[in-house]
């Protein structure tokens, strides 16, 4: 999804699977990426329940009609951004930067009140994706529009990378990643990641997530 309207103003803190609202610059990025996506017919186009990526996925449907594809749209619970809880509406500085790094290492001691593990997250985020690839038919290609670290639960399973490594993978607001399942082998071959199609917008911010 877009850029967000950070809840903290000025004082940038983590909202996780708060429902926050894009910014308008936020909006513009997700109808650059539906217009980018426009060339593909998607056969599914699944997002998470959160609002802003709702709008990037309306974004996808609207360009597939025009090409008098008709979808819809299929909400999964799994495709959730990661639920911060008790550290919801504080900075990195409240938080601590050893409890942070903690946390990203997949310490699950140290996991917020209320909220998940980076473990936690990747496994619904993996069975949600499979129930996906369970409907994809063979040679066709789904989307789905969700967050951070929905995105990088996914990709860091299709380049082997450790879960506790995988909050140093980039990921741009936004931006497009591709990943092709071999429904026989099992195998993942992951063709580009955290592509941003060039609509000569200016640069966004996500100062927490």
């Amino acid at each position: 999804h877009g850029e967000v309207i950070n809840p903290g103003g000025d004082r940038p803190v983590y909202y996780g699977a708060l429902d926050v609202s894009l910014s308008p610059l936020g909006e513009l990025e997700a109808q650059a990426a539906g217009a980018y996506l426009r060339q593909f017919n998607l056969q599914h186009i699944a997002s998470s329940p959160l609002s802003r990526a709702i709008f990037g996925a309306n974004q996808l449907i609207a360009r597939q009609h025009e090409q008098n594809e008709h979808k819809e749209l299929k909400v999964y619970d799994g495709f959730m951004e990661l639920d911060r809880g008790s550290w919801c509406g504080k900075t990195k500085t409240e938080i601590g930067q050893e409890m942070m790094d903690r946390f990203d290492a997949c310490d699950e001691s140290i996991t917020p009140e209320g909220g998940e593990s980076y473990p936690t997250l990747k496994s619904r985020v993996l069975a949600a994706r499979d129930e996906l690839l369970g409907i994809t038919n063979i040679g066709e290609a789904s989307a789905v529009v969700s967050h951070l670290q929905v995105t990088r639960s996914m990709l860091s399973d299709a380049l082997g990378i450790p879960t506790e490594e995988m909050a140093a993978l980039k990921v741009a607001t936004a931006s497009v990643t591709c990943i092709d399942y071999d429904a026989e082998s099992g195998g993942q071959m992951v063709h580009f990641q955290s592509f941003k199609p060039d609509a000569g917008l200016q640069g966004s911010k996500d100062g927490a997530n």
